[in-house]
């Protein structure tokens, strides 16, 4: 490590965390983040983790579900809702497989865009927010929706809301968006990070009332015990990463214990569905293992 890098360490060992409201961020977790900003900051790693062949590939996972509520004309219809999460823009993340995530996004031109939190890694600068807006500014859909992670609250989140806000997305917090017609009897209803945040089930709940479909939004799976059997359909999630460097049998690491019990994929909890994303972004290590990059398409059709 140069000279000029060890001082940086130090510094960023010293100095306040930037005016996030998140909880639980650990002084190991500060101390992590320093030595991965002093080896990693120039953005080295995620370049020649490009250079690989095939690792700046993103799977279109597709799922068709039938959830939405018969009309009472009997007229049929077919919503499309598209889920992406866990950028991490940073120095850990390529570019270019951000590049790829969003022109697949931009291709599938869903009805509605879902993004499930974590759009940085370490500090949001204002760099990076407006990188931010550009890229889901440029993803033609009718509704977008978004919640927070819990790197997002560790950090400058203001910078990160307002940039999601200018690219036209609703930024849920404990709060639920009804959609506009022909959808008008859909809600989607996000709560706030399980872990860094303050979720409060109860009333995001409260402003999906009365819509015959309600979707929920969870950066992660901690999500389930506090909206599981409250009238969901569909819960979506992510930050698990599918572990990010797993096995071929599977994760090696999840943080989280329902993380751990649901790291990724479509899992049926009695009336519920549960979709976790493998997101697409790094963290703490540029490198991903059988866990490959995802975004998502629902084509939700009538009941």
């Amino acid at each position: 490590m140069t000279r000029s890098r060890v001082g940086s360490f130090v510094s960023h060992l010293v100095k306040p965390r930037p005016p996030g409201r998140g909880r639980n961020f650990s002084r190991k977790r500060l101390v992590g983040e320093s030595i991965a900003r002093a080896v990693y900051g120039s953005g080295w790693a995620a370049r020649a983790w490009a250079r690989v062949p095939g690792r700046t590939a993103v799977d279109l996972v597709r799922h068709d579900l039938a959830l939405l509520p018969t009309r009472p004309d009997g007229g049929t219809r077919v919503l499309r809702v598209a889920f992406a999460s866990d950028f991490h823009i940073g120095p850990l993340t390529s570019p270019r497989l951000l590049d790829n995530a969003f022109a697949l996004l931009a291709e599938l031109r869903p009805d509605v865009l879902v993004l499930g939190g974590d759009y940085v890694y370490m500090e949001a600068t204002p760099e990076m927010a407006r990188e931010l807006e550009a890229r889901v500014a440029a993803v033609p859909a009718r509704t977008k929706i978004a919640i927070l992670g819990n790197h997002d609250l560790w950090t400058h989140h203001d910078r990160i809301e307002a940039a999601l806000r200018a690219a036209g997305a609703t930024v849920l917090v404990n709060d639920a968006l009804v959609l506009p017609a022909p959808f008008e009897d859909v809600a989607f209803v996000g709560i706030d990070d399980p872990w860094a945040g303050k979720p409060d089930a109860a009333r995001a709940l409260r402003g999906g009332e009365g819509a015959g479909l309600r979707i929920g939004l969870s950066h992660s799976p901690e999500g389930v015990p506090m909206l599981q059997g409250r009238g969901l359909a569909l819960l979506l999630c992510g930050h698990t990463h599918g572990g990010q460097i797993a096995l071929p049998s599977g994760p090696v690491v999840v943080q989280g214990k329902h993380g751990r019990r649901w790291p990724a994929g479509l899992y049926q909890l009695g009336e519920m569905s549960l979709f976790v994303s493998r997101g697409l972004g790094s963290v703490e290590l540029p490198i991903r293992a059988y866990a490959r990059p995802d975004v998502s398409l629902f084509t939700l059709s009538q009941r």
